[in-house]
């Protein structure tokens, strides 16, 4: 098969395991997705997805997502969700939503909610949820975590060395970890596409 063939047919595959991590793979990566054994096979791989312009490699070598052009959108005033008021339009800014719901794009990713635990914390089953990593969890902050071997979304709690993790919803009870807990991110914006 030749190689742009060869590319051609990768080239989905990649896009399905960026928009599903959201983010770029690494050689060891390259090797799974496409099942090869050598890290050269990989990083001839790379090169191609970098050529293609689907990658580009950082200054120190590694693979990333190139940056996107953000849809720009205007920022025209604010509305009452109160009590009625005059509404008046004028132009005070034009923002991307990535500016305004990410700070640090290179430590989030998003993940889609299933399930209703949080739902009194405004998150509801489908909504998609940006999580930052490498953030300090406090208390009340709502975190991705593994416990025991289980993912959950829940707030986060901690007293002494002891750590909770509290639902948003009174069917479900709170889950104290037994062996484990690993917090790998707080939530820090939910997105919900309305109709």
């Amino acid at each position: 098969m030749a190689p742009k063939s060869k590319l051609k047919k990768r080239i989905p595959v990649l896009r399905t395991y960026l928009r599903k991590t959201g983010r770029a793979p690494t050689l060891q990566e390259l090797c799974e997705l496409f099942g090869v054994r050598s890290k050269n096979t990989a990083s001839l791989m790379a090169g191609q997805f970098v050529a293609a312009g689907i990658l580009e490699r950082t200054p120190g070598g590694r693979l990333a997502l190139p940056p996107r052009k953000s849809l720009s959108l205007k920022l025209l005033g604010s509305v009452a969700a109160g009590f009625p008021s005059p509404a008046e339009e004028s132009l005070l800014d034009t923002i991307t939503l990535e500016e305004f719901l990410v700070s640090r794009p290179d430590a989030t990713f998003m993940l889609r909610v299933d399930g209703d635990s949080m739902i009194d914390a405004g998150i509801l089953p489908g909504d998609i949820v940006l999580v930052e990593r490498g953030r300090q969890a406090h208390n009340g902050d709502i975190v991705i975590a593994c416990v025991d071997g289980e993912w959950t979304m829940k707030y986060y709690f901690k007293t002494g060395r002891a750590v909770r993790l509290e639902p948003a919803n009174s069917c479900y009870e709170t889950i104290r970890p037994i062996h484990s807990l690993s917090v790998e991110g707080v939530v820090c914006s939910v997105v919900r596409k309305l109709g």
